[in-house]
């Protein structure tokens, strides 16, 4: 069963709630176009997960069977209840080493990027973290928690990890000293140097007691979310390789060859001394921090919107049918996502070339369309989807003439 698959339905139910609760509090946690992008990485990550999740999956059924040391049983509930709490052990040390070395924090950074603090943050997940996170899980299944039971208790620790993000909660007394919580959370997720690096569990703060990285939310310290090397886009392709592509670049740099390889695997913010010594970086004045942000049209924005609003309907879609689907269709509808929250971004960059990728994208879609129905992909859906494609189509083609007679806001180039 995919869970998260059900779950999307309350997850924009409670971002609805948060946002009455922003108006009836007279504050302001969310942004359009930082929300947007936080919600256009959960798709593009939900969407590329058809093709990369069986390296974790396979990795571990491979080892449970062969590596296992006993014979534990799904239908029994301490099994379960061993196995959540197993798992939020290794996602501890999956996430404090993911903050804590530099090919780690690489994928990890997408999840911090965003400058506000909200239930759409919850949702800004990585596209490249299965490329290491698998390791960190193998325990279990040396340790014989079944499959089934290892994918139920990983959903419903991700599952428990959305309502931590919000800034409407304040402290819970005596349930922090247990579980993690909003106040906690949210000190995760600051750059201030007092909070960095801290509360890394996923469920349970016990472990963060335990091991040392425990910090409380003072309230003489506001925290002041985001990260230090800011992503300064609303590009979700940029936000996953931003770290990657700064890493290469100090490699490539680097005179000793024993640099360029250990820089991947050191702490993270290490960087050889003497690509240091001529391109040094500073840290940011919390004291004059300023969000990132693009000046948009509101007509603009209600647009960006409503394009969003038909992603995150054919990605749950995507979801929900592309598991049965052969691999080259799976590859071809993540490279067709891809380009639309591609293109969703810079059309929230208010970039000059916008025009021409929204354009393509519609010119785009009556082929892809044709080829999934001749695939027969589309199930049930097959008789509807040409009247809504061209109604669809029609529509955006429209409000993109309109918007293009009346540009107010000035474009970048």
């Amino acid at each position: 069963m995919n869970y998260i698959l059900y779950a999307v339905p309350v997850f924009f139910l409670l971002i609805g709630l948060e946002l009455l609760a922003d108006r009836w509090r007279g504050v302001r946690t969310y942004r359009l176009a930082d929300a947007l992008n936080s919600l256009s990485a959960g798709v593009l990550s939900t969407s590329l997960n058809l093709l990369t999740k069986g390296v974790g999956v396979l990795s571990y059924s491979l080892t449970w069977q062969q590596l296992g040391l006993f014979e534990l049983a799904a239908e029994d509930w301490r099994v379960w209840l061993l196995a959540f709490v197993g798992y939020d052990f290794c996602y501890y040390w999956l996430h404090r080493l993911g903050h804590e070395r530099n090919i780690l924090w690489a994928a990890h950074s997408v999840h911090h990027q965003s400058e506000e603090y909200n239930l759409s943050t919850a949702l800004r997940q990585t596209s490249t973290g299965f490329i290491f996170g698998w390791l960190f899980y193998l325990p279990l299944a040396i340790a014989g928690v079944p499959p089934l039971v290892f994918l139920g208790v990983a959903a419903m620790n991700l599952l428990y990890q959305f309502w931590v993000h919000t800034r409407h909660i304040p402290k819970l007394g005596w349930f922090e000293w247990f579980f993690v919580s909003p106040s906690n959370h949210r000190v995760h997720h600051a750059q201030n140097a007092l909070y960095m690096d801290r509360n890394y569990g996923g469920v349970f703060i016990l472990w963060d007691r335990l091991f040392g990285t425990f910090q409380e939310e003072r309230d003489d310290e506001p925290v002041v979310f985001g990260v230090t090397t800011p992503l300064a886009s609303w590009n979700p392709l940029w936000a996953n390789l931003q770290f990657y592509v700064l890493l290469w670049r100090d490699a490539v740099r680097a005179e000793s060859w024993w640099d360029k390889l250990r820089i991947w695997f050191m702490r993270t913010g290490w960087r050889p001394a003497d690509v240091a010594a001529r391109d040094p970086r500073s840290k940011p004045d919390l004291d004059r921090f300023e969000k990132f942000g693009v000046p948009l049209w509101r007509p603009r924005q209600v647009y960006a919107l409503l394009q969003f609003g038909v992603c995150l309907l054919l990605g749950s879609g995507l979801l929900a049918l592309g598991e049965q689907w052969p691999a080259p269709a799976q590859l071809l509808a993540c490279v067709w996502m891809a380009y639309g929250l591609y293109a969703l971004g810079a059309w929230l960059e208010n970039r000059a070339f916008v025009l021409w990728l929204e354009l393509l994208r519609l010119a785009l879609n009556p082929p892809l369309l044709w080829l999934a129905e001749q695939q027969g992909l589309l199930g049930a859906a097959a008789d509807l989807a040409w009247p809504l494609l061209l109604g669809y189509s029609g529509l955006s083609l429209l409000a993109l003439g309109l918007l293009q007679r009346q540009w107010v806001a000035p474009l970048r180039a």
